[in-house]
């Protein structure tokens, strides 16, 4: 992740890497290498971090470059409770620093064709949301900082399913209503879920969303569908290095007003080739603090918002669940 993201700040043309740190670094992949990370906090050449550690480091680490001055670029999750981004957001405020998190799916181009249409009103409102994102692990998953719940802060959901989550409050908006089921039944591995059913509602706007986040998929699979009053758009596939997400492509219905529904022949289909997201999201960042903009996209405020339902699936329903539970006396 780290060398993604030192690759994209250096094509961006408008910053230049000084120095880096990972402990498990075997060379300096052409960069100075410094001999810690509290080194590059303190390092009074840099203007800007970018933090890519496991999630417990996180809030640390972005609290920490705060205060020394920095502006923060941060991997998701922010923290491992919305009290915590909270805490941080305080520090951010005070500073008046720049503070990104890296929901990198945001700035897939599907994505953004997909958040323009919603935005357009051309299809009108969006009735519900429906999402799958899944991976398959095997027996080495144990050997990782992932399957230590000090260390992760949680399972799928917190490791995965919180991109597909920031996506549906992306395009869709706020929910008040959180009902979820977790559950660990293959990997068995105490508070550390391999699957989450989760459904929002917003009592308001009455709009419903639905995602299956599991590392039982056993196979790599994104999926995520928007279903508007006039048409809808579904993205199967997602553009990655590895390519284990398949094609990413972007299927949207023709606009219509009256049944019967769209037929095959009504879809338009978008494949996306290219993966720019890191570019984008990086190129975005750097800009906001060469211009000094707000951070419009991945904010504190999204942070917050996306763990908040986060906070309510793990409080009521991880410990509701007789599995871990059972697990755990």
């Amino acid at each position: 992740m780290g060398q993604l993201r030192a690759a994209a700040a250096v094509a961006t043309g408008k910053a230049r890497v000084v120095i880096v740190f990972d402990p498990q670094l075997k060379d300096s992949a052409g960069y100075e290498v410094a001999p810690s990370a509290e080194a590059i906090i303190t390092d009074t050449r840099l203007a800007a971090v970018i933090i890519c550690t496991p999630n417990f480091r996180n809030r640390e680490l972005t609290i920490a470059a705060l205060r020394a001055g920095k502006h923060v670029l941060c991997e998701k999750p922010p923290a491992f409770t919305s009290a915590e981004v909270i805490e941080i957001q305080k520090v951010e405020r005070e500073t008046g620093l720049k503070l990104m998190y890296g929901f990198n799916h945001r700035h897939h181009q599907s994505i953004r064709d997909m958040k323009s249409m919603i935005d357009s009103g051309h299809f009108g409102r969006v009735l519900w949301l429906r999402g799958r994102y899944g991976k398959s692990v095997d027996h080495n998953y144990f050997d990782t900082w992932r399957a230590k719940k000090e260390l992760a802060g949680g399972g799928i959901l917190l490791d995965q399913g919180i991109h597909m989550l920031d996506l549906f409050l992306h395009l869709g908006g706020g929910f008040d209503e959180v009902q979820a089921m977790v559950s660990s039944l293959y990997w068995n591995m105490p508070e550390i879920e391999d699957n989450v059913f989760l459904n929002l509602r917003n009592r308001s706007t009455g709009l419903v969303a639905s995602l299956h986040s599991t590392m039982t998929q056993w196979r790599h699979l994104f999926s995520l569908e928007v279903f508007l009053e006039r048409g809808y758009m579904v993205i199967n596939g997602i553009r990655t290095q590895s390519g284990s997400y398949g094609d990413e492509i972007l299927t949207i219905a023709k606009n219509r007003s009256v049944a019967p529904a769209a037929t095959w022949e009504d879809e338009e289909k978008r494949t996306y080739h290219v993966d720019n997201s890191w570019a984008d999201e990086t190129q975005a960042f750097i800009d906001c603090v060469i211009e000094n903009q707000p951070v419009l996209s991945g904010n504190s405020d999204h942070a917050i918002e996306v763990m908040r339902i986060i906070d309510e699936v793990y409080t009521k329903e991880r410990h509701a669940n007789p599995v871990l539970h059972k697990r755990l006396q």
